[in-house]
């Protein structure tokens, strides 16, 4: 990864999006409360985190309310001794009236409505849904709780649009096209440095699984993780 590490930059946040779930794989918009578990696939994926990890200080986990998080923390939680802390700011981006669609009409919306929050426009609201600023609201809180504990390194299981946008809307660096147009696979990383009160540095990305490519579903129809190229290009066909 590359990065411009400054004097004033006091924690690092891996943002590590959580393991495959059955959802992922069938194309569906699922954000709601709990939400599915990991698939045999995703349980793998999250296996792979503590050795892909192993050489990084980590000081603490945190997970989101949504029960693929937890499952997927589950491993280097345990390899650390560290107990994961819940914080439902962390969850996913509620879909809204999109909510458990398999339509890439639908994704395309998805995924257009959390870019234009990264590109500033937070007073656009998902369909039924949040608007940016409510979003953006409570995914600050609960990182700054967990800054508040004083973590030099974190890792955050969270999920794959609402950590692509959050990076997007805060940190300074970020290529924005490139970031709505790489897709985040399932444990995938971005890693960003800094602190609530002067603000977050873009270090960068690890799009692909974290235990490497041999963990990538490539027939995955994976809406909240992918490219909004691809989702347009699925709709129009």
């Amino acid at each position: 990864m590359a990065g411009t590490p400054t004097n004033r930059r006091t924690m690092r946040l891996l943002l590590v999006r959580h393991g495959q779930t059955p959802s992922n794989v069938a194309g569906l918009l699922d954000t709601g409360h709990p939400g599915p578990g990991l698939t045999a696939l995703g349980a793998r994926q999250a296996a792979a985190i503590p050795d892909a990890l192993s050489e990084r200080v980590i000081d603490g986990i945190a997970v989101s309310n949504l029960v693929r998080t937890h499952q997927t923390a589950a491993p280097l939680a345990e390899h650390r001794q560290l107990e994961p802390v819940e914080l439902d700011g962390f969850r996913e981006v509620e879909a809204g009236d999109l909510e458990m669609s398999d339509r890439h009409e639908d994704h395309v919306v998805y995924l257009e409505t959390v870019f234009a929050w990264g590109g500033g426009n937070l007073t656009r609201r998902m369909p039924g849904g949040p608007y940016g600023t409510e979003f953006v609201a409570r995914f600050d809180d609960a990182v700054a709780k967990i800054a508040s504990r004083g973590w030099q390194t974190a890792v955050v299981i969270s999920h794959g649009a609402a950590i692509r946008s959050w990076t997007s809307i805060r940190a300074e660096g970020v290529d924005l096209d490139a970031m709505a147009y790489t897709p985040l696979e399932n444990t995938g990383l971005v890693e960003v440095e800094g602190d609530p009160e002067n603000g977050w540095h873009y270090v960068g990305m690890s799009a692909g699984p974290l235990g490497g490519h041999v963990l990538a579903d490539e027939l995955a129809d994976d809406p909240t993780g992918e490219s909004v190229a691809e989702e347009r290009a699925d709709a129009e066909s």
